[in-house]
């Protein structure tokens, strides 16, 4: 029996070598198949990138010679020639500069080569061979299930140098290289070539779970490694694949051993999603479609499984310039392109296969990259859906802390959030709101009429000279006759100044419910300047010039017959200082004090004192 099926074994490999001899490769080294096998491995061969002309080549070259990765001008130049489409002759160059594999290479202690030597002993104890790891993997699952077993019945004291990690390590690799590019000619099939490309793709992804254990091995490395490969040498690769998943621009925030990141990064695209296609959002998920059903197989693969190869290196290319950017970039530009298709399908079943294998006509070249180009993804919006979906998920991992204005705006964006979400806290802002507004509208009726409106207290000191000025000039032509029943007094230019000065005064001393003056005042002072304000304030009557002199009351003041300056006054009507009772100004001031007594707030005892 044994010999049968080693007959077996070796009648299958030799049709499957006679197979891919016979077969024929296309320029990126997939294999030429017929349509119905086309449609089964979704890859089509009718490439439509533009060649750049011989003279382009050559500025490239002259570029990647001089080579500055700090250098805005190098930097510039490599995208204007990554938009107009890479050779691929010299794709290989230009990731090894984008990268910077060569620095990261000479600034680290670990050595590729010492790596893959500690590896093999392991191997060599458990009988496997890294260029038969395929068939190698019931073994390993054998020595997977038993190693506790007989490690428990051994007595032997020699230990052996592999762990169950290593096992599990050595067989998710394994299963992990057949699912990885079939169809190419480096991995696919038993010939000279392809194992030796699996053995070069194995110890890649040996290394560099070694090489960073907390990020260790996870699904999809094995697609962006095999990629690496087609156009790098091996350690080139392995420097590669780790400046793509140490460094936070690339992959960092991706991959880890748990799969957290990539999920977060899926709800991120979500959020986006939300926030650029609205309705198109709302459509997915009335039908029952989730972005983690299709975004993290193109995250995990880095959208290795677009049909059209020349569209996937480049998508690369702007990966490995702009960095995780690029990714949801990408990623919005396939579901733009999908959004007509998309809105028009209602059913589960017939929009996630269209996602998951975007078609032809919406992968090829001509359509995928000009659209690539024209849809612009900012890094300060990544930021803002990073931040608002931690908010919302409260989980790991920890928000990153944005420097500058983008921190300011992520803050903006986070009470708004929470503004809109919490109905009572924006009843609780707007009553906030209507109360400050109407705190200061709040004055009593006695404050308008005393000292008017407090914004008149906002004048500027040249609109008041102004006004003084005026005033003046239309008090000195004139005397200034005030009337107050029957009582009437003359006052002088004087008068009228300190008048306009004290109405300046009260205006801008008016505050409160009562409209309190300046506190350095005298009480006399406050009663004087507001009495003389209401003076001026008073109709002006000049009074006809009388046939005779005629006698006025004692109470009263003369008038002359004639325009007289104040000093012209008659020595009767001036009092004596014993006589009080019949001053003028006394008179007036009781006429005034009986007059406003219910308009105004003064006390009787401070009118009695003045008196």
């Amino acid at each position: 029996m044994k010999r049968r099926s080693n007959t077996n074994v070796t009648r299958r490999s030799s049709t499957i070598k006679r197979r891919s001899e016979n077969l024929r490769f296309d320029e990126f080294g997939f294999a030429l198949t017929k349509k119905k096998d086309q449609k089964l491995h979704h890859r089509c061969h009718d490439y439509s990138y533009p060649p750049l002309s011989s003279v382009r080549v050559k500025e490239l070259c002259e570029l990647l010679s001089y080579w500055n990765g700090a250098s805005f001008i190098c930097k510039s130049q490599i995208e204007r020639f990554i938009k107009m489409g890479i050779p691929p002759s010299l794709r290989g160059r230009v990731w090894k500069c984008l990268l910077t594999t060569d620095i990261l290479r000479d600034a680290s202690d670990f050595n590729y080569q010492t790596c893959l030597s500690e590896v093999r002993g392991p191997l060599v104890d458990l009988g496997v061979s890294e260029y038969g790891i395929l068939s190698a993997i019931t073994t390993l699952s054998d020595t997977q299930n038993n190693l506790g077993l007989n490690r428990q019945q051994s007595t032997s004291p020699s230990k052996p140098r592999y762990s169950v990690d290593d096992i599990t390590l050595f067989r998710q690799i394994a299963l992990d290289l057949q699912r990885s590019f079939p169809t190419h000619r480096s991995l696919m099939g038993e010939s000279p070539e392809a194992i030796e490309g699996q053995a070069k793709l194995f110890r890649v992804l040996i290394a560099c779970a070694k090489y960073n254990p907390k990020v260790g091995y996870t699904q999809g490395m094995s697609y962006i490694a095999a990629v690496l490969l087609m156009e790098l040498g091996e350690e080139e690769a392995f420097w590669a694949l780790v400046a793509l998943l140490d460094k936070p621009k690339y992959l960092g925030e991706m991959f880890d051993l748990s799969l957290t990141k990539v999920q977060h990064q899926v709800k991120v695209f979500d959020q986006f999603l939300k926030h650029r296609k609205p309705e198109l959002s709302k459509h997915m998920e009335s039908v029952g479609i989730l972005s983690v059903h299709f975004v993290m197989p193109w995250f995990l693969t880095l959208f290795t499984s677009l049909p059209c190869w020349d569209s996937v290196l480049a998508v690369w290319d702007l990966i490995i310039l702009h960095g995780l950017s690029a990714v949801f970039r990408t990623a919005l530009t396939i579901v733009e392109l999908l959004e007509p298709r998309l809105m028009d399908l209602k059913d589960e079943g017939a929009i996630l296969p269209l996602l998951l294998r975007v078609p032809v006509d919406v992968a090829q070249y001509t359509v995928l990259v000009p659209a690539l180009w024209n849809t612009e993804v900012q890094d300060w919006e990544l930021k803002c859906m990073n931040s608002l979906e931690l908010d919302e998920s409260h989980n790991e991992p920890k928000a990153v802390t944005l420097p500058g204005a983008v921190n300011i705006l992520t803050r903006v964006m986070r009470l708004a959030q929470r503004h809109l979400l919490d109905p009572m806290g924006r009843q609780r802002v707007e009553k906030k709101s209507s109360q400050t507004q109407a705190a200061p509208r709040q004055q009593s009726p006695a404050t308008g009429r005393f000292c008017g409106s407090r914004t008149s207290a906002s004048l500027t000191q040249a609109q008041i000279r102004s006004r003084r000025r005026t005033q003046q000039r239309g008090v000195t032509n004139q005397p200034v006759v005030e009337e107050s029943s029957d009582d009437v007094t003359v006052g002088d230019a004087e008068d009228c100044e300190k008048t306009e000065g004290s109405e300046q005064t009260l205006k801008r001393s008016g505050t409160g419910p009562v409209c309190k003056v300046v506190h350095g005042r005298s009480n006399h002072s406050r009663v004087k300047s507001f009495r003389r304000l209401r003076s001026v304030k008073s109709p002006v009557k000049q009074a006809p010039p009388p046939a005779s002199s005629s006698t006025v009351p004692a109470s009263s003041s003369t008038l002359p017959s004639t325009r007289s300056p104040p000093s012209t006054l008659q020595p009767s009507s001036v009092p004596k200082s014993g006589e009080q009772n019949d001053s003028p100004r006394t008179a007036l001031i009781k006429e005034l004090s009986s007059r406003q007594q219910n308009s105004f707030p003064f006390r009787k005892a401070k009118e009695s004192k003045l008196i």
